[in-house]
């Protein structure tokens, strides 16, 4: 990697800082490049990452030139910045991060910037104005964190979608999903529909306040709409039909139940879209759902031996729950659980729903200072299922090759980091996926 990124990826130690002063200044300095293509702009607690792939791989199959901004990446940072149906090419990204530092430099040396750029705010950055320089038409922007505050928030969309709204980053959303909606509903734009996923009364409640305070359309996603569905193989198969058309019956490309409702908003995103110009078609639709490929979410790998692994980045309650759901739907045989969870997050929370569906526990932790310490996880196992065989492994990939020597099935889950350590290991060795 050139000195260049690694200069964008040693921003990642300052952390978070949450505000719109640093990226509105950045924006305008390089003439406003997120004003040079439409967007779709997704916030949530879960399931906001699913909808971006979703609705993007719609736009792509429809034929519109279309590019997903989504964070954080798994292995690598071109994941971020996708382009069609790939990730930029490294030159590129080189190329426009190096043109951005050059800007910011010259922003901090005559006062216009009073700190460096967080790592965020300079992704989003580079993440616009890759898209300006591969003339993108429609670009779907996943939120980071929140979304009064985040960085994507200088953006002006076509539509809007909040999918889920739970209890995460507290510390920075607030400590009751009233705030937590609040923060989540500060992407809503005067007069920019707004499509809502199922959310608690509380959250819709202060949603449809903060809609009704901009004059934003506020479409809950399910109102009017019939939705057929059955699971095969993990998979939903499902029929959508709204007001304006029916899609389907199509195999969604993602697995577990949950994605039957994360395609609803998706479909009513697009369909907000479509109101607002974009060329988005039901064919297009069909196809993008089919095809679309979103990593590390339920991702099943089959190995030599007639060995599996179930690869999800799982890193809230929220989010263990549908794990904990498909698991025991589809995994009665309860797979050996290798977990890894950060330091920041209700770890005890998290295992609570997964526990219950696996039999041995492998604790371990990703390469990263914010990982919870493998033996500490082991303790709050231990702690919750104090006859369960727990062992702990700091190393991810040696964690993964241990439970295969135990059995057959296995479940990684607990961190999108976690993910990212292991998935190039399961690529190498997997046979399917």
């Amino acid at each position: 990697m050139s000195d260049t990124l690694d200069r964008l990826l040693s921003l990642e130690t300052f952390g978070i800082k949450l505000g719109l002063e640093n990226i509105t200044r950045l924006c305008a300095a390089l003439g406003h490049p997120e004003r040079s293509f439409r967007s779709l702009h997704v916030a949530g607690t879960n399931g906001k990452g699913s909808i971006a792939a979703l609705t993007h791989a719609a736009l792509v199959a429809s034929g519109v030139h279309a590019a997903r901004y989504t964070s954080p990446h798994l292995t690598d940072l071109r994941e971020r910045f996708v382009i069609g149906r790939t990730p930029v090419d490294e030159p590129a990204l080189e190329a426009v991060t190096a043109d951005l530092f050059t800007c910011v430099d010259r922003l901090l040396a005559d006062g216009t910037l009073s700190v460096l750029p967080t790592f965020f705010e300079m992704t989003t950055a580079v993440g616009f104005e890759l898209f300006r320089r591969a003339g993108v038409e429609v670009a779907v922007i996943e939120v980071g964190l929140g979304g009064r505050f985040d960085a994507t928030n200088v953006i002006t969309p076509t539509a809007t979608a909040i999918t889920t709204i739970g209890f995460d980053h507290q510390q920075h959303l607030g400590s009751s999903l009233r705030q937590i909606a609040f923060e989540k509903a500060g992407i809503i734009k005067p007069h920019v529909p707004v499509i809502t996923g199922p959310l608690p009364d509380e959250a819709i409640e202060e949603v449809r306040n903060v809609a009704v305070s901009r004059d934003a359309a506020l479409i809950e996603a399910t109102v009017g709409v019939r939705v057929d569905a059955h699971m095969r193989d993990g998979r939903a198969e499902l029929t959508v039909t709204t007001d304006d058309d029916r899609y389907g019956p199509l195999l969604l490309g993602l697995r577990g139940e949950h994605q039957i409702g994360n395609a609803v908003v998706a479909v009513r995103l697009l369909e907000a879209a479509r109101a607002g110009g974009v060329a988005v078609t039901r064919a297009g639709i069909e196809r993008g759902f089919a095809e679309v490929d979103w990593p590390a979410r339920l991702e099943l790998f089959h190995l030599q031996g007639e060995k599996r692994v179930l690869l999800d980045a799982a890193h809230n309650a929220d989010g263990a729950e549908a794990l904990a759901r498909y698991l025991q739907q589809w995994h009665p045989e309860r797979p050996v659980l290798v977990v890894g969870i950060m330091r920041d997050k209700a770890a005890a929370d998290i295992l609570a729903h997964i526990l219950p569906l696996v039999s041995q526990v492998i604790t371990t932790a990703a390469p990263t200072p914010r990982a919870l310490p493998a033996s500490q996880l082991a303790e709050k196992v231990t702690a919750l299922v104090p006859d369960r065989d727990v062992q702990s492994c700091a190393d991810p990939e040696s964690a993964v090759e241990g439970a295969l020597q135990l059995a057959d099935s296995v479940c990684v889950a607990g961190s999108v980091f976690l993910a990212g350590a292991v998935r190039p290991w399961l690529e190498r060795h997997a046979i399917l996926r």
